[in-house]
């Protein structure tokens, strides 16, 4: 589990999250929501320890991440922020071994290699497992990086906006991945989105934010259209399609 308690958080003089509470348990996908500013990318790098807590603490397990060395923290936390150095000269499986570097002390171990190659397996990426990355196209990219944080073998997975940038396919297909490996790893997952309906069809859980405070959590059954006008300030109709709710935004 991941536990939150009473976080404040910010850069310098300013504070960006207020006495944040939330719990994680394994096995679940989570999405943070929220509008621009609200601060969802603040809290994903509290929690890998990338920013220091104004106030607080974040636990993982029982354990204060404060008291984690810097390579258990690679080693049990991935992160994957918005805009990721994709090292466009090297290599597919070069890219990937990278997320091995909190294990390798001096050359990666037969276990290290066999990490990899079911990763890039489980990403569809054989095929071109030696072409260099910027030779791939941008769902592809993607597909690598993400790849790469979870050769890391994580408890946590923190992803910001991950399929932002990427046509309708690609996201699906990423986000399809992401959900099966979840479950199939039994990892935390916490993704930033902003889109809605992408986040109803893949997350379990859905955190919504505003003014660096959380402003309601829950299942599916929380998103409504009162919800979506007080979070982000719209009007919108919800409609069900063989189960699954839809956003649609009204003039």
């Amino acid at each position: 589990m991941l536990r939150i308690d009473n976080l404040s958080a910010g850069y310098e003089a300013k504070e960006v999250l207020k006495e944040i509470n939330l719990e994680f348990s394994k096995g679940f996908i989570y999405a943070i929501l929220g509008p621009n500013g609200s601060g969802k990318s603040t809290l994903l790098r509290t929690i890998d320890r990338i920013l220091k807590p104004k106030t607080g603490t974040v636990y993982l397990g029982d354990i204060d991440i404060r008291n984690l060395s810097t390579r258990d923290i690679a080693k049990r936390i991935a992160y994957l922020p918005q805009y990721s150095n994709s090292t466009p000269y090297i290599s597919v499986f070069e890219a990937v071994l990278l997320g091995r570097k909190p294990y390798i002390a001096f050359e990666p171990s037969e276990k290290d290699l066999d990490v990899v190659e079911k990763i890039i397996k489980d990403f569809g990426l054989t095929d071109f497992a030696f072409r260099k990355i910027n030779e791939l196209s941008g769902g592809e990219v993607q597909k690598v990086l993400i790849a790469r944080a979870l050769t890391q073998e994580p408890e946590v997975l923190l992803l910001d906006e991950p399929v932002n940038h990427l046509d309708p396919k690609n996201q699906i297909e990423i986000l399809q991945l992401l959900r099966k490996l979840t479950k199939k790893l039994n990892l935390i997952t916490i993704i930033v989105l902003h889109d809605l309906n992408l986040a109803i069809g893949f997350a379990d859980y859905f955190i919504f934010m505003k003014n660096g405070k959380i402003y309601h959590m829950g299942d599916s059954s929380i998103i409504e259209p009162t919800l979506l006008k007080n979070v982000y300030d719209i009007n919108v109709k919800i409609i069900e399609v063989e189960g699954r709710k839809f956003v649609i935004t009204l003039a």
